[in-house]
């Protein structure tokens, strides 16, 4: 195997979302940002494909309006080698349709490779859809939802999982792949790893540099609002003379409210 590419994307921290409470708005602009986890899986297995397999490059590709180089230094220090950035103002509102389409034109200009990883959603969108419209603009087979792999000559083999069952898929390479987080556990960089990763290169790219007109990345999708839930408590308590009575209360209000049934 020769070189692997992983697709990254700058994501808020859901973990670090505030809301005002006057709106039940999303604070975004103030959240932290990191790799998104499902894509910090992919570049993990990507590093563990590459320590079984030997010499193979690994490179990321990020497509952002904004700064995204701290996160690109992340994934450098956990043992990618190369990251590119596509960094364009106009890329601030751009759905999924238009972020696959820029990733694939940022993979061909890159040039060869074997596999093609991506996290299977995104945590702050969670859309699902990157992945599946890169595989077709690239013209690749794709296996999505994957929880194991294996690599041997120009085979790659996937464990994916259904909703009752799994499967085990093969396909030639090239390919892509879509992983869950139950594939590994992300490693954490070390210091040493991180001071290396100082030196490696981030390419960055605008979408004049890929040749790609305006029109083709204008959103086909409008985002109107996104809010908090409102979630309000009942405050019913439930007492009794002894714990059989409090079941027998419980299990009554239970049904009556519709959470569960006889």
């Amino acid at each position: 195997m020769k070189r692997i590419i992983v697709c990254l994307k700058q994501a808020v921290d859901v973990t670090q979302l505030k809301v005002d409470p006057a709106t039940s708005q999303l604070l975004t602009a103030s959240a932290p940002k990191k790799i998104s986890d499902f894509d910090k899986n992919a570049l993990e297995e990507a590093i563990r494909i590459k320590e079984k397999n030997g010499e193979t490059e690994i490179f990321t590709v990020t497509v952002c309006s904004e700064d995204a180089k701290p996160v690109l230094r992340e994934a450098l220090a956990m043992g990618a080698d190369k990251a590119y950035f596509v960094n364009d103002h106009t890329l601030q509102n751009v759905d999924t349709w238009a972020t696959a389409y820029v990733l694939a034109e940022a993979i061909k200009k890159i040039g060869s490779f074997d596999l093609v990883l991506c996290g299977e959603a995104s945590l702050d969108s969670f859309s699902g859809l990157v992945g599946s419209r890169l595989a077709e603009l690239l013209d690749l087979p794709q296996i999505n939802s994957v929880r194991k792999i294996s690599v041997e000559a120009d085979v790659v083999t996937a464990e994916r999982t259904l909703e009752d069952a799994y499967e085990t898929v093969k396909s030639k390479m090239p390919a892509l792949i879509t992983v869950t987080r139950e594939i590994n556990q992300p490693r954490i960089p070390s210091l040493m790893m991180i001071m290396k990763a100082s030196k490696k290169e981030i390419v960055t790219w605008t979408v004049a540099d890929l040749n790609i007109q305006k029109e083709k990345i204008d959103a086909k999708n409008e985002v109107i609002e996104v809010l908090a839930p409102k979630t309000e408590r009942k405050k019913i308590m439930i007492t009794g003379e002894n714990t059989k009575e409090i079941a027998e209360k419980l299990a009554k209000a239970l049904f009556q409210e519709g959470i569960i049934r006889r």
